[in-house]
Formats: structure tokens, sequence, C-alpha cells
């Protein structure tokens, strides 16, 4: 009798042992199931950016234990690449992964959310959106556009592009057609270059029509698998225009305030770790991925100091016209610029100098 009542005060212990120990959310009674279907702006085919996308599905479905799932979708399934906020603010899907300045048209201060020409580092652009002010100041931008954004990706450093001809001046900028995304592509009208916004899946069409003349994607792991190294021969650097441009789950604003407050704040944390997963991502993919390109027979450019300079000169007159026009934009880019120019003034000193050495001595090696 004894042993019995041992044995089982032992496993009403050990059940509640294993009770206390699961999750709330996971393992509570009665936790809202919650479906949402979430549409992007980035080919299926890449496992960088798509990828990502279903990463962050998957870690807010672990994270609940399958109450709270989310359903990915790629461009065209439910809406083209670059209606993806449209659909989100208009309550036809609840949630999308996408780049604000795709949507710049509808307001400028947009485009900084993702990046602005000559901008933030991955380290000072995440530092700029959780410790910056950036997430407060951007609220009333996404709010007219009826979402919540939540920063959930980030490409790192980017490449500046596939050209079919050298561009070694200004001049030969001038008539150039060339796919590109945000204000860089305002900036190079200023040069004499004929900009166009295509959706990631219809860029190779474009390119191998000729459509256009040169087109810019993300870097080398993503360029590679789109095939763009086939048409034009070569690859130019750097992507002055999108140093680190940040991707956002953008939640329907009516759907996210019905949300229990344990599942924002899930949504925040695999929102997190998914802008993380994104960027370590393509610094470990990007590396082989240009030494494959090179032996393939691209030709590796960087843009000529003389570019480079009328680039940005160009930015700024852009961003002073944008100002003069808008004065949310004017507001939100003086907090924008102070605090990038904090960050690069302290680069300089702790992480830039180091790197310029660590560059050359390993080329001596």
């Amino acid at each position: 009798m004894e042993r019995r009542r041992f044995i089982a005060r032992g496993t009403a212990g050990a059940t509640a042992a294993a009770a206390l120990a699961a999750p709330n959310i996971a393992g509570a009674q009665g936790a809202p199931r919650i479906r949402w279907r979430c549409p992007g702006s980035f080919p299926k085919s890449l496992d960088t950016l798509y990828g990502t996308q279903e990463h962050l599905a998957k870690r807010i479905g672990e994270m609940t234990d399958g109450a709270f799932q989310i359903q990915v979708f790629g461009p065209g399934e439910i809406v083209p690449a670059l209606q993806v906020m449209d659909a989100v603010g208009g309550g036809t899907v609840e949630c999308g992964f996408t780049s604000a300045y795709y949507y710049l048209g509808k307001d400028p201060s947009l485009a900084m959310a993702t990046c602005l020409p000559f901008g933030l580092s991955t380290k000072q652009h995440w530092a700029w959106l959780t410790h910056g002010g950036a997430r407060q100041l951007y609220a009333e931008v996404y709010r007219d556009q009826g979402v919540v954004a939540i920063p959930a990706g980030n490409t790192g450093s980017q490449m500046g592009g596939w050209f079919r001809k050298e561009i070694r001046s200004v001049e030969d900028l001038k008539g150039l057609k060339f796919r590109i995304a945000g204000y860089g592509g305002n900036a190079l009208q200023k040069l004499g270059v004929v900009t166009q916004q295509i959706g990631g899946p219809d860029i190779y069409p474009a390119l191998e029509r000729g459509v256009i003349d040169g087109a810019e994607w993300v870097g080398p792991y993503d360029d590679e698998k789109l095939g763009f190294n086939r048409i034009a021969p070569f690859y130019y650097y750097p992507g002055w225009w999108e140093y680190s441009p940040s991707v956002d789950l953008m939640v329907n604003a009516r759907a996210y305030e019905q949300l229990p407050a344990a599942y924002k704040a899930i949504l925040e944390a695999a929102c997190a770790e998914s802008w993380h997963w994104m960027s370590a991502r393509y610094d470990v993919l990007n590396p082989t991925a240009m030494r494959r390109l090179i032996a393939a027979g691209t030709q590796l450019r960087s843009f000529p100091r003389e570019v480079l300079q009328a680039s940005y000169r160009a930015s700024q007159e852009l961003f002073a016209e944008l100002g003069e026009q808008n004065p949310r934009f004017k507001r939100l880019h003086e907090q924008w610029d102070r605090f990038r120019t904090d960050q690069v003034q302290w680069a300089r000193v702790a992480e830039d100098s180091l790197a310029n050495f660590l560059a050359v001595a390993t080329a001596q090696r």
C-alpha cells in the first residue's frame, strides 16, 4: 500500500513538474489559435530572402507550439511583389514580408526605413532601429498606411549591380537603362540614368530582352541564383544605395491590435531573430558565391571615385529637395543624419582602422 501511494505521489509530482516546465503559450488551455497569410516580395528561388520569410513563420509556430500559424506565399500567388503593403494595409491579408522603400511613392519617408543612399551599415542600422529612436519615429508613418511594421530581415552590404558595359566615368551613365529600387534610383536619374523599379522575379527577363542595360539586386549569392551573370559580364561595387537594407514583417494594424500581448512579444522576438538570421546567412554565402562567379568569367569592377563622388552629391541634393517638399521626411532625415554622422565617426576610429589594416595584411599573406 505504501509503495502504491509513493508511486502515485511521484507520478503526480512529475506531471506537475512537466506542466510547470511547459511554456505558458504552448501549453495553456484555450490559447487562441490564429492562422494568418503572409505574401512576400521576394522570389521563392532565394533561400535567403524568401528563406527568411519561411524561417520567421516556422519560428512563430514553434514558439507557440503551433497555436499561431503563418502561411507564406511568394510574389504573385496572392498579390504582386510590389503590392504587398497595400494588401496588408487594406486587410486583404493579415501580414506581409516586404521592404518599405518599394512604396516610397505613398510617402518618401518610407524609403528611410529600408535604407538611404550612403547610409548605415548593418550594425548601425540595427542600433538605429532598436536604440536610436527609429521605431518610435516610424510608427506614425506606418500607421498612415494601416500597418504595424516589425524589422524582420537585413541583407547586409550589397553590390553595385550588373552592367553590359564598363562604367569608367559619369558620362558612361547617361542614357543607361538600369533596374534599381529606392532613392538610389532618383539620385542616379540626376546623373542621366534611366531607372526602372522591377520586382525580383521580372528582372532577368527584362535584362535578357534588353529592356534594361543593367540591374542591381542584392549580392553574389542571390545574383548568381537569378542568373544575371549570364547576360551582363561586369559586376560593380560598392552598392552605395543599399549599404544595409532592412526588410519588414508588415502586419495589418487591426489584426495586430487583436493579438494577445504574448503573441505580440513572440512576433517581436521571432522578427529580431530573423533579422540577424538573414544577415548572417548572407555573410556566410556571399564570399564563396563571389569566387564562383569570378571563376566563371564575371569581371569584378569598382565604381570609379568620380562616379561615387557625383553619386554622393546627387544623393545629398535629393535629400534636400525631398525635405523641402515633405516636412515629415525633413524631420526624420535630420534625426537619421545626426545618428549616421555619429556612427561614421565612431566606426572610423573603432572599426574601419582595423578593417583596413586587416584587408592589407591578409592580401600580403
